[in-house]
């Protein structure tokens, strides 16, 4: 791959100098075309004047007038690299133009410099066109913005609204910063954020982003983040900053490309003066296939066959809202030996439900549920949140309460109607000396159930059970990980019953269970030595050690959360583990394309190569098909992997 540079007046390959930030023209309206088209009559009149009417002095200049029109940038580039001494193909190119109108062949040094400018320009457009699929996020978001301020609307660039600002985005429109919703409930399209087609519904308190759409509501929405901080905004800049980062396969390229060209240039040497010097030869008939070799022998397509693929991935899985912090990682995701998933948050939803009520001694459901949120509505603990859930939509309200008291890890006491009652685990009950059912329990637990007990100060009352929601995509992403001979692993804080019941409903190979942050940690190690590669799963903030760990560390629903982004190199905008299916599927496609295309490079190259030797192969031949066919070959199967959907 040629070097990028950051001089306006340099010019390094077409394919690798796009910028994603910059408004792309439509075809028709870009200067390379009226260049081509001005260009080619010039180059069809000279053709007729050496060919029908013999007028070949005129129609030399032509053919002059054509490489300079086609050729200006590339012969300022390839005499740069010439001082430079750093030989690219705009050198190579120059020196067989120059080369063949020297020894009369003024219509295949025009040819050559024409065909190139034609490859030079196509390359361009499509690879930019890879580039820019995901051009459209940066433009999702509005430029402008109505804000209330003072009781009045006013319209105003996004640039200019603060933190805290009220902005007001009525039905059909784009939302244009990152905020939490004050007024009004909508359906959101967030396919440009998370990939999924569905709407979703959001109300007041609930969180919305930049270049999202609001489908129906009128809303009022407090912003949380100035315009440059916006969750769309980062996406962009990590995509911008994931292909700048080159894969192994494209340092190989770079490094190949390097050494190949002096080579090619002292081997068409060799070609040109060797067999006339030496052997006596006609040095017109070697000096031009010289030239053939030195042009049909360039890297370029090898050179762009690379970085466009992996550009050509990364957008797609941006679309798809996988962001993947850079080549390497694609390559690196289809060597997976064992995924390790994280339970809660990732295999789980990470909020319990409540699964059983289990009324006893005479209380009926409602009475047992009305004293559990009647204790459980004084503590802020995430289960008694569920519990209180839970009777809310059932109708039934909590008591007054008093003598209140809350004992850490264990339970809750109050006093409801001069009656005690207690609310806790099973210690809680084992220290107050209440008996309880301990098979009932133990049955519940290896379901891999939660167990809150509810009594007074004599015997138990009921039992609420509750259970970490699985994921419904869970199931069977681990079904098709196992399909594809991958070994899958669960890491876990609880305990070995709750553990080993999740395990076995979704059909896990292995698990750990009752570990620690840092224990995860431990367990990846052991892991990375049993295993080849081994990539991990989970949800970006408490798990971010154990990612690191990992050859490829994968966050789950990074939507919003810098962490997410930031620790990860892979991050899942939305929580669906279908995603690691499709990013295998992936990274296998992106890397069977790039040998595919440094095959065809390899494969082309060399026969062109070889039969340039005999003269069969013609120079403007040498650039129409082994240079501009074959880069237009390598990019246009390389932007098949875009088509890659979920």
């Amino acid at each position: 791959m040629k070097e990028k540079h950051s001089h306006k007046n340099e010019r390094s390959c077409s394919a690798c100098r796009t910028d994603i930030f910059e408004e792309e023209k439509p075809l028709w309206k870009q200067k390379g075309i009226l260049i081509i088209l001005t260009a080619g009559i010039i180059f069809a009149v000279g053709l007729y004047l050496e060919f029908f009417t013999k007028q070949n002095t005129i129609a030399q200049i032509l053919f002059g007038a054509v490489v300079i029109i086609s050729g200006f940038h590339i012969i300022k580039q390839g005499l740069t690299s010439f001082i430079k001494i750093k030989f690219d193909m705009s050198l190579l190119i120059t020196i067989a133009a120059i080369g063949a109108f020297l020894i009369g062949h003024g219509e295949e040094g025009a040819a050559v410099m024409f065909l190139f400018f034609i490859a030079e320009f196509l390359e361009g457009y499509a690879a930019e066109r890879a580039r820019k699929s995901i051009a459209s996020l940066i433009q999702l978001a509005p430029e402008t913005a109505t804000i209330r301020k003072n009781k009045r609307e006013i319209k105003i660039n996004v640039q200019d609204i603060g933190v805290g600002d009220i902005i007001i985005v009525k039905p059909g429109d784009r939302i244009p910063l990152d905020g939490v919703i004050v007024k009004g409930a909508s359906s959101i399209n967030q396919a440009s954020i998370t990939g999924e087609s569905m709407p979703v519904s959001k109300s007041t308190g609930e969180s919305v982003f930049a270049g999202t759409i609001n489908e129906e509501g009128y809303l009022e929405i407090k912003t949380s983040r100035k315009f440059n901080e916006t969750t769309i905004s980062k996406i962009v800049k990590l995509v911008e900053e994931a292909q700048k980062k080159k894969s192994k396969s494209e340092i190989f390229v770079d490094k190949f490309a390097r050494y190949y060209t002096p080579i090619v240039i002292a081997l068409s040497l060799i070609v040109m003066f060797v067999p006339t010097f030496f052997f006596g030869q006609p040095f017109k008939e070697w000096f031009y296939r010289g030239l053939v070799l030195l042009v049909v022998s360039c890297p370029c397509a090898m050179a762009i066959s690379t970085p466009v693929s992996m550009v050509s991935a990364l957008s797609a899985a941006a679309r798809n809202g996988v962001l993947i912090k850079g080549g390497n990682f694609i390559e690196e995701i289809r060597k997976a030996k064992a995924i390790v998933f994280d339970k809660t948050g990732t295999l789980t939803e990470g909020k319990p439900e409540v699964t059983d009520i289990l009324s006893l001694n005479k209380y009926s459901e409602k009475e047992l549920l009305k004293i559990a949120v009647s204790l459980e509505s004084r503590s802020k603990h995430p289960i008694a949140e569920t519990i209180v859930n839970y009777s809310q939509r059932k109708g039934i309200k909590p008591v007054n309460i008093s003598e209140f008291k809350s004992i850490t890890g264990k339970g809750l006491k109050g006093r409801i109607r001069n009656k005690v009652f207690y609310a806790g685990n099973k210690s809680f009950f084992a220290n107050l000396k209440i008996k309880f059912n301990k098979d009932m329990i133990k049955n519940l637990e290896n379901k891999g159930k939660t167990v809150i007990l509810i009594g007074d100060s004599r015997k138990i009352i009921g039992i609420i059970s509750l259970s970490d929601k699985i994921r419904p995509a869970s199931e069977q992403t681990i079904k098709d990980l196992k399909e594809k001979g991958i070994k899958t692993i669960m890491l876990t804080g609880d305990n070995e019953s709750a553990a080993k019941a999740i395990a076995k409903r979704i059909k896990i190979d292995e698990y750990y269970a009752e570990l620690l942050p840092e224990d995860k940690v431990k367990v990846i190690d052991e892991l990375l030595k049993k295993h080849e590669h081994v990539v991990m799963v989970g949800d970006g903030v408490n798990d971010a050690p154990a990612l690191a760990k990992a050859h490829v560390g994968i966050a789950m629903g990074a939507m919003g959360s810098d962490v997410a982004i930031e620790t990860a190199d892979v991050a899942l905008m939305q929580d669906d583990l279908s995603k690691i299916s499709y990013l295998i599927d992936l990274s296998k496609k992106t890397v069977s394309v790039v040998k595919q295309n440094v095959t065809l490079s390899i494969l082309v190259k060399g026969s062109f190569a070889i039969l340039a030797f005999p003269g069969i192969i013609k120079l403007w031949l040498a650039v129409a098909v082994g240079d501009m066919g074959l880069s237009l070959a390598v990019i246009l199967n390389a932007l098949r992997i875009g088509k890659k959907q979920i």
